[in-house]
């Protein structure tokens, strides 16, 4: 689960970490007064979006040469009107797609003089099994270029989970970053306080980008991008207050409801399986026969007959969706479920597209049975390959 800037800089403060006063704004009349509320004279207008290159961004409904979606001012008035010429608009990065979102918050913040920005983030590091931090001197928008252009500039300190951040660990951070004097103190306290807020809040990403040097000599947390272990939410009922469901698929919303794994995805095929690593060979080899997945979507190993009727149903809702391939190896679910929820969602919502199924393993044959004698046109398929044939075929025409 994804949270707002100005919410994760909020979970930060509760760790004691260095974040500048800021007021979220959540109608446009409120800029005003939250400006006045900061000290100022400095302040600068975020569009709050779970995505990231806001300040790089571009607005739909806004000319070519307008500003970004992180907007510097320097009066009051300044505030209020960016606010309200961002608020309500669609905001395109490079990581929302051509489709933008729609900015309905936006967090005003007091400014901040920058000597150097600096690049941090603290994820799990799964080649080595351990909680890590990603370091970088070249701080800023430009992180993902730096990566790619000079990876030799990005630093890894992974931290054993029975210490935590030792001082050495913060020494190599420290040095990593180029860190000295007030600014090599801060991360004495720093770098311990965002690895414990990372372990104890559950979460799967902890950006921050950028940690800045201030001309003070003083660190500061100048953004922040929290992302939290959704199957470990239940340990954490204040951070499921900050969900912000706008912000998410209808699709994966109603997945939730029903306990399923989708992902909606670009492509044109809509996939529903049993299990990761099918999900992952199917979707594999649609791409492989030339089409592309319309998204992720796994039943898992134990669901009913609604169950599946729902995800059918979430499929067929997308209308970027011209085929389905329902691949199914039963095990604990057995073939015959997955054929009775077929069959009903069909029977309810209507078949407006082709549809392939392949079923192996428990009840497979009385999962045929049910699917031959529905009366519906549905393609059979012996195998996976089989399958992914047949549906691209039928796709195209």
């Amino acid at each position: 689960m994804n949270i707002h800037e100005y919410q994760a800089k909020q979970v930060l403060q509760g760790y004691g970490l260095p974040v500048a006063a800021g007021v979220p704004v959540l109608n446009a009349n409120e800029a005003e007064a939250a400006a006045k509320a900061l000290p100022g004279p400095l302040y600068v207008v975020k569009s709050q979006i779970h995505a990231g290159g806001r300040g790089k961004g571009k607005f739909k409904e806004l000319g070519p040469d307008a500003k970004g979606g992180v907007r510097l001012s320097r009066t009051v008035d300044e505030v209020v009107a960016n606010v309200n010429e961002m608020f309500g608009n669609t905001l395109v990065t490079k990581q929302t797609g051509p489709e933008g979102k729609q900015v309905n918050r936006l967090y005003i913040e007091d400014g901040a003089d920058i000597d150097r920005e600096l690049y941090l983030s603290i994820l799990v590091d799964r080649s080595v099994g351990r909680v890590a931090f990603v370091v970088s001197t070249e701080g800023g928008m430009d992180i993902e270029q730096v990566a790619h252009d000079t990876p030799e500039k990005i630093i890894t300190v992974a931290i054993d989970p029975d210490t935590g951040v030792t001082a050495d660990d913060t020494k190599k951070l420290n040095a990593a970053l180029k860190l000295s004097g007030d600014a090599a103190k801060d991360g004495e306290t720093v770098f311990p306080a965002l690895y414990k807020a990372f372990v104890e809040k559950d979460m799967s990403l902890l950006e921050v980008n950028p940690l800045i040097v201030m001309t003070s000599g003083r660190l500061r947390v100048l953004d922040a991008k929290v992302s939290f272990d959704g199957n470990a939410l239940f340990r954490h009922p204040e951070i499921m207050e900050l969900r912000d469901t706008t912000e998410e698929d209808a699709k994966e919303i109603e997945a939730s409801k029903w306990d399923l794994a989708y992902v909606a995805l670009d492509g044109n095929i809509g996939c529903m399986v049993n299990g990761a690593g099918l999900a992952m060979a199917t979707m594999d080899i649609i791409k492989l026969y030339g089409k592309e997945p319309a998204n992720f979507c796994d039943v898992g190993g134990g669901a009913s007959k609604e169950k599946v009727a729902a995800a059918f149903k979430i499929i067929t809702a997308d209308p970027r969706v011209e085929g389905i391939l329902v691949n199914i190896f039963g095990g604990i679910m057995k073939c015959d479920v997955i054929a009775e929820g077929v069959v009903a969602a069909v029977k309810e919502v209507g078949l407006q597209v082709p549809l392939v199924v392949r079923l192996e393993g428990t009840n497979v044959e009385l999962g045929k049975k049910i699917i031959n004698e529905s009366g519906l046109n549905v393609i059979s398929a012996d195998d996976l390959d089989d399958a992914a044939k047949k549906i691209v075929a039928a796709v195209k025409g």
